[in-house]
């Protein structure tokens, strides 16, 4: 038998196929009843199953071609009784089990139709829905079926990750730090730990390129490691099964193919015991799947990882193995699904809401297609069970170019996003190099990782919050820095473009009043004191954007103001380098200055040009 093998591991295969030869009798009858009843129909009934197929998938089988699509069945669980539940634990089998009982109870028909035909495909319980590889007849055939709801594309998700600054102009490593990061202190975290709360008893997972386990600000962290000897079991899943860069395929221990996962997760709980300290909530544990091979996803790959977070399992086993009591509280998830390259508005839906519904805080990125409105397009960053994060420029309450922006449209909703703002500018984290490189980067990838570690200050400091989902948004969106704009709709708070504004989580967790948001960027341009500060600008691309490094000397404060075009767009350390991600691609000119903060002393005017 041919199976699934495309897809998962043997012991999988071996799982379902046990789970369905029960339903072979029946299946084969009702196969060899829909075929007959497909090759006479009606051309009312062989638009309709046509109506079911999703334009990628007609796309991609064209010619004879076979593609990967998802068979999302009809009948699809019901979990809302958990929301009556007291505790995580019992929200997480409650869904767990409502989600695995449906699916076995549903998927055999199908499953046994496509053993008979030789096909590989990997069932899944968290959406009801099987991920098969096969043919325009194939996907034809299964529209046909009332059990099936729709057939939805698989498509190759380049996500378009910030870069690491390029290594001829990183630091050293470790590269000297200022023992907190910018991002962590402007949310005033520092002020949390020092009433005693750090993250600690609360779990948080890294959706990603992976996690460089052994880095020395992570490996104090994460949940299978005792301090002597590590058990990756019920802490890492792979959903790579080819290719996966220097990890390879189906790694057994937590590995980063790309830097970015190992960036996120050491922003939220990074630290290193000594100088780096570099998260929100260092005394939180981190678990991780890897979703994305060296940047590129699929549907099938990021509902694989919330299936595992939902239910963790052992290294090499698989969902049949679940245990929810091990699922995590909060999960990082910086990437996209964009409709542009074929995902279906609603396929990461309902798992999204399932991780919701078991107390499960799904933070995620806004995206980096701003400074336009409705650019929240790319799922899961649009969905009202998504915590979603827009990027302010660090050390300042003014919104990063590239943050994405709300309403969102794409589905209808209208829905105000982000919900919140973070720091998510020249983030420094860790990389996956070694274990102790550490690299900057920029994106509302950086900002979402800052707001997943106040979630965990938060439940550390208030247990009575833990997992209670819309009780803990409230809390962290009602003691946010409100910051007004009228850019993409109404003033708000909140509004669509920074939310209900930047996140204090010393104000969530004393109930005080926020901090006030700085006095407002002035819009003369300041006359620089010739010969104080000496500044130099170069243009380069990253992830397509256009992005200007700035370096100077000669500045003697802690920090200093960067003014793009006669306006702050940020207040930042005094290290003398500065990537301006300016969240345009076409040809553009830009004038920067950087002045001693908030004075008026300041460099050389420099132009940075893009070309087309």
């Amino acid at each position: 038998m041919t199976s699934n093998s495309a897809f998962t591991s043997p012991r999988v295969r071996r799982l379902f196929c046990s789970l369905f030869i029960a339903a072979a009798a029946l299946t084969l009858l009702g196969a060899f009843s829909f075929s007959r009843a497909s090759s006479q129909g009606s051309p009312p009934a062989q638009t309709a199953s046509a109506n079911k197929i999703a334009p990628w998938v007609i796309e991609h089988t064209a010619n004879g071609q076979q593609a990967e699509f998802l068979v999302v069945l009809a009948d699809q669980a019901d979990f809302a009784g958990a929301a009556a539940l007291p505790t995580k634990n019992e929200k997480g089998n409650f869904v767990r089990n409502a989600l695995w009982n449906k699916s076995q109870a549903t998927q055999g028909p199908i499953v046994q139709l496509l053993r008979e035909r030789g096909l590989n495909y990997q069932p899944f319980y968290i959406v009801n829905a099987i991920l098969v590889k096969g043919s325009r007849e194939i996907a034809e055939t299964l529209a046909g079926r009332q059990d099936v709801a729709r057939v939805e594309g698989n498509p190759q998700i380049h996500n378009l990750l910030p870069q690491q600054a390029p290594a001829a102009d990183a630091p050293s490593q470790p590269v000297a730090p200022e023992a907190i990061e910018p991002g962590i202190n402007y949310t005033h975290a520092p002020s949390v730990w020092a009433l005693g709360f750090t993250g600690q008893n609360i779990v948080v997972a890294s959706a990603d390129t992976g996690v460089r386990w052994t880095h020395n600000a992570l490996k104090p962290h994460y949940r299978g490691w005792d301090g002597v000897t590590a058990d990756h079991d019920y802490n890492w899943h792979d959903s790579i099964h080819s290719g996966g860069g220097v990890c390879g395929p189906d790694s057994p221990q937590p590995c980063d193919d790309f830097f970015h996962g190992s960036h996120t997760t050491g922003t939220a709980i990074g630290a290193d015991g000594g100088a780096n300290q570099i998260g929100m909530a260092p005394g939180a544990k981190w678990i991780g799947c890897r979703n994305m091979d060296q940047g590129v996803g699929t549907p099938a790959r990021y509902i694989e990882c919330m299936e595992f977070f939902l239910a963790p399992y052992p290294v090499g086993g698989n969902p049949s193995q679940g245990d929810p009591t091990k699922a995590p509280d909060i999960t990082i998830n910086s990437w996209g699904c964009p409709t542009s390259e074929g995902c279906a508005v609603n396929t990461l839906q309902s798992a999204v809401e399932a991780q919701a519904a078991a107390g499960i805080m799904m933070v995620v990125a806004a995206g980096n297609s701003g400074s336009l409105c409705s650019t929240v397009t790319d799922p899961p960053s649009f969905y009202a069970a998504s915590y979603t994060v827009g990027a302010l420029n660090t050390g300042s309450d003014t919104i990063a170019s590239f943050s994405s922006r709300g309403p969102a449209t794409i589905d209808g909703s209208g829905r105000i996003k982000p919900d919140i703002s973070a720091p998510g500018t020249n983030t420094r984290s860790a990389s996956n190099t070694s274990d102790n490189a550490y690299t900057f980067a920029s994106g509302t990838s950086m900002a979402t990782p800052h707001i997943a570690g106040a979630m965990a200050l938060l439940w550390s400091a208030i247990p009575s919050l833990q997992n209670q989902i819309d009780a803990s948004k409230t809390a962290l969106n009602n003691a946010a820095v409100h910051v007004t704009s009228t850019q993409c709709g109404a003033a708000g708070p909140p509004n669509n473009v920074f939310g209900w504004g930047r996140v204090d989580i010393l104000a969530a967790v004393s109930g005080g009043t926020p901090t006030p948001t700085p006095t407002a960027t002035p819009t003369a341009t300041p006359t620089a004191t010739p010969g104080s500060i000496l500044l130099r600008g170069q243009g380069k691309k990253l992830g397509g954007i256009n992005t200007s490094r700035l370096k100077w000397r000669g500045a003697t404060s802690a920090n200093v103001d960067v003014y793009r075009n006669g306006n702050v767009i940020v207040t930042t350390p005094n290290d003398g380098l500065y990537d301006d991600s300016t969240g345009t691609t076409g040809q553009q000119s830009f004038l920067y200055k950087v002045c001693e903060a908030g004075t008026q002393t300041c460099s050389n005017s420099v132009t940075v040009n893009f070309g087309p």
